[in-house]
């Protein structure tokens, strides 16, 4: 039996959601992140995209690139709730989903056929999401989540794609590299300078070719470009939290010491997800007195993993939770409702030294461990 899989992204998300709270900004270029010069845009408008403005790149240059563009500082809450909703319609109707991010979903709809037809059910699906949020959405359709993604990419905007299966190699081959999957920056400029340019030419060039180049990830690329991939569709809500306790050998009420804990553990936790490519939507503080009388306090934020925010939520829920001037046993951090995401750091108020710092962290715990690195505050 065939697989259909089906893959879906919300246009722009953030813009999308800025126009629906101010429709004056319709039409018109728009900018979503940190207001300094030194911030990061996290979202811009197709209007703004003319100008060579994209996501992640410093404030300061895309104001120069366009500078009748509007600023929008971005509302986390606001965001997170718009993907809650969509996220609910999907889970409603479509027997399998995996939340890949903020604003795109994966769908097995395999077996469908059968019974309403997987293209119809899919166009109707999207014209439902569509009525329901007021947010335009594009759909790619094809029998892997590859093929189904960069469908999605020539669909936009607000648009829908078939890859009808045996034609997978023919619709991928006139594209651009830059399409595939796992194609960043750094590996676009290795294949261009190797004159590779068109998705039809890594097609032709054997897998050992592309293995000695780029190693393993060379293979997975050659697949890719090839319409090959058997991954599947895993449900966003597989595992759906992690956590870290710390029992002090002598109970304390040394502030100083439990602030340092708590961002230890967040630091550990954020790593960890941004390694596996996750996102939290709810932090839990955990305390327990030298009496054994356990407390927890939670709190809903936006999809995040930027160990900055989340050690700020912590601390704040700390705050609140540690009511009483008794000894502490105990504390423990937790993060729940995971989704898969790559939305790694917080653009919205990290500048581009922070979103650099924060990546050169990463790197180095990758290679030496976890502890290797430490921000001050948590010695």
């Amino acid at each position: 039996m065939d697989r259909h899989i089906v893959h879906c992204d919300l246009d722009t998300f953030f813009v999308s959601v800025e126009r629906l709270l101010n429709t004056d900004l319709i039409g018109k270029p728009v900018l979503v992140g940190g207001s300094s010069d030194r911030g990061v845009v996290a979202a811009c408008s197709y209007e703004a995209r003319k100008f060579g403005i994209h996501s992640a790149m410093p404030m300061r240059m895309a104001r120069q690139l366009c500078p009748e563009a509007i600023l929008v500082r971005g509302d986390h809450d606001e965001y997170s709730r718009y993907s809650r909703m969509v996220t609910e319609i999907i889970s409603e109707t479509a027997p399998v989903v995996e939340k890949a991010s903020i604003d795109e979903h994966y769908r097995d709809i395999t077996g469908m056929d059968k019974y309403f037809g997987c293209w119809k059910w899919t166009q109707e699906l999207r014209q439902r999401i569509i009525r329901e949020t007021n947010l335009p959405i594009s759909f790619g359709l094809s029998v892997n989540k590859t093929v189904s993604k960069i469908a999605t990419g020539t669909a936009k905007p607000c648009g829908e794609r078939q890859v009808n299966t045996g034609f997978e190699k023919s619709f991928l081959a006139p594209l651009s590299i830059k399409k595939i999957p796992m194609v960043g920056a750094k590996t676009f400029m290795q294949l261009r300078n190797m004159g590779i340019s068109q998705i039809i030419t890594l097609q032709q060039m054997q897998p050992s070719v592309m293995e000695k180049v780029l190693g393993a990830n060379g293979v997975m690329i050659w697949k890719k470009a090839n319409g090959l991939d058997d991954s599947p569709v895993i449900p966003f809500s597989e595992k759906k939290s992690i956590s870290k306790e710390h029992t002090f050998e002598n109970d304390t009420i040394d502030m100083g010491s439990l602030r340092k804990h708590i961002i230890t553990m967040v630091d550990s936790l954020a790593f960890e997800l941004r390694n596996s490519g996750k996102l939290t939507a709810c932090l839990t503080i955990k305390i327990r007195y030298s009496n054994f009388e356990t407390f927890t306090k939670q709190v809903r934020i936006p999809f995040t993993s930027s160990d900055r925010l989340l050690s700020e939520k912590a601390l704040e829920l700390f705050k609140g939770l540690y009511s009483r001037r008794m000894l502490i046993r105990l504390i423990g951090v937790k993060f729940s409702e995971l989704v898969a995401g790559n939305y790694q750091i917080d653009l919205f108020n990290d500048a581009v030294t922070d979103v650099n710092l924060s990546a050169a962290m990463d790197k180095i715990r990758e290679r030496y461990g976890i502890d290797s690195v430490k921000r001050a505050i948590s010695l």
